[in-house]
């Protein structure tokens, strides 16, 4: 697949880029992006839930009545889950829900996401990025060049750069990460795929 390579307004420039067959030309599997999302999301859970049970509620052990006569069902401490204020029965506990997941489902979870953006023309290529000082006027000013300001948009560089990272943070549907750091959520989470030219290498160098 070979895309033209876009300046900073949008304009194509004289080169073309040639992505990878191997990589954003695959079927696409479904199961392992699936099993990828679910553990990012599973992994970024805190698990620190918790509700008193009968033996931490603060009340009194004493049997509230009779155990005959009253007409009703028998009952003990005001602990009890089904008492108004009582302890939770079965209540949630601090755990932890990460799990592992096998690098080459991930991997294929990566490449097939990135397939999926490819198949749907979801991908621009944009010249090598350099920003020496944070400027959001500057990224918002690209943004409507290249018209994706009122898309959700995932740039990915060939590096982490202060720069361009700063100059993002405070545009809600803007993100920039690290080709090293793409992940199968944020690729398909994202509208649009911007791809600096200088990561088109760093990805293919990462699944190769």
């Amino acid at each position: 697949m070979e895309l033209a390579v876009l300046n900073t307004q949008g304009n194509k420039t004289k080169r073309n880029v040639t992505l990878a067959d191997t990589i954003f030309g695959i079927e696409p599997n479904d199961h392992a992006i699936y099993l990828d999302i679910k553990q990012i999301q599973a992994n970024g859970r805190q698990g620190t839930h918790k509700s008193k049970e009968r033996a931490e509620v603060a009340y009194s052990t004493r049997k509230i009545k009779k155990q005959k006569g009253t007409g009703g069902a028998r009952a003990g401490s005001r602990k009890s889950g089904t008492m108004v204020g009582g302890g939770r029965i079965f209540g949630p506990r601090p755990r932890d829900y990460s799990f592992k997941l096998n690098k080459k489902v991930k991997k294929l979870a990566r490449m097939s996401a990135l397939s999926y953006k490819a198949k749907g023309d979801a991908i621009l290529v944009l010249e090598n990025l350099n920003m020496e000082t944070p400027k959001t006027k500057e990224f918002t000013a690209m943004l409507n060049g290249l018209k994706v300001a009122s898309d959700k948009t995932l740039f990915i560089v060939s590096e982490y750069k202060p720069g361009v990272y700063l100059s993002s943070r405070n545009i809600q549907n803007a993100k920039v990460i690290a080709a090293s750091d793409i992940n199968t959520y944020d690729i398909l989470n994202a509208k649009k795929l911007i791809i600096e030219e200088g990561a088109v290498e760093k990805i293919e160098q990462l699944f190769n």
